[in-house]
């Protein structure tokens, strides 16, 4: 087994420290186990939090807050020869903070359907063996500032920090099959993406991407296309 080539950070971050990764050093800190190294170089890469287990392969968590195109590289480079664990954070709520201004909620909420948004940038990796992930539903405080440069000189508000309030629940996924848990029980054995959208309660766009996703890991064949949308139904 491949080891680490440096000497690992091994304290991790404290929660609430407002800095502009305040919310990736929170999530380390409460996705870390004693023993954990921090910040190891492997392969190029810098990996969050390195894990050893005498009995299992090295895993290697990943904190992604956003834009999972960005790891094609590094997956390619690591999962071959690593477990690989990603974490992922939706904000089921998210309060809004503005200089001179009432403190107010985002309406925008996620779920954790909304992993579908990251993962249309790595369909064909969701399948693999080495590849899990953790989607953590949270509460984020969201600091805001002026940018007069901002919307071609016409001005708007830039987050400087995006701070973790509260972990609501966490959902694990180690392979297709707990993705395909996701879908509506009531699915049909050949079905739309309107059939998923409307039994699942979801918009047509994330049922969009589900099907993508899925058809790309090999988990849905497509049928046939009609005026309806294309035909899908489930491989076993």
């Amino acid at each position: 087994m491949k080891k680490p080539s440096t000497t690992p950070q091994t304290t991790p971050p404290h929660i609430g420290t407002l800095n502009e990764g305040s919310l990736h050093a929170s999530l380390k800190q409460y996705i870390s186990q004693p023993g954990d190294s921090f910040e190891v170089p492997i392969n190029g890469f810098v990996i969050d939090i390195v894990r050893e287990r005498n009995s299992k392969k090295t895993t290697l968590i990943e904190i992604q807050t956003k834009s999972f195109l960005a790891m094609r590289k590094k997956l390619a480079s690591l999962l071959d020869e690593y477990l690989v664990h990603i974490v992922y954070p939706v904000a089921k709520e998210t309060l809004l903070i503005k200089p001179d201004k009432k403190p107010r909620k985002s309406p925008k909420k996620y779920s954790v359907i909304s992993i579908f948004e990251e993962l249309v940038s790595i369909p064909e990796l969701i399948s693999h063996q080495n590849l899990s992930f953790e989607v953590i539903s949270v509460s984020l405080r969201k600091t805001q500032e002026y940018d007069s440069s901002l919307r071609r000189g016409r001005g708007g508000y830039r987050t400087v920090n995006t701070e973790l309030t509260e972990i609501h629940s966490t959902h694990l996924f180690e392979g297709i099959d707990d993705f395909l848990q996701l879908l509506p029980k009531e699915l049909p054995s050949v079905f739309t993406t309107a059939d998923i959208a409307n039994l699942g309660n979801i918009s047509r766009q994330s049922a969009q991407q589900i099907a993508y996703c899925f058809r790309k890991a090999g988990a849905f064949e497509e049928l046939s296309h009609t005026k309806e949308g294309k035909h899908y139904k489930i491989t076993n």
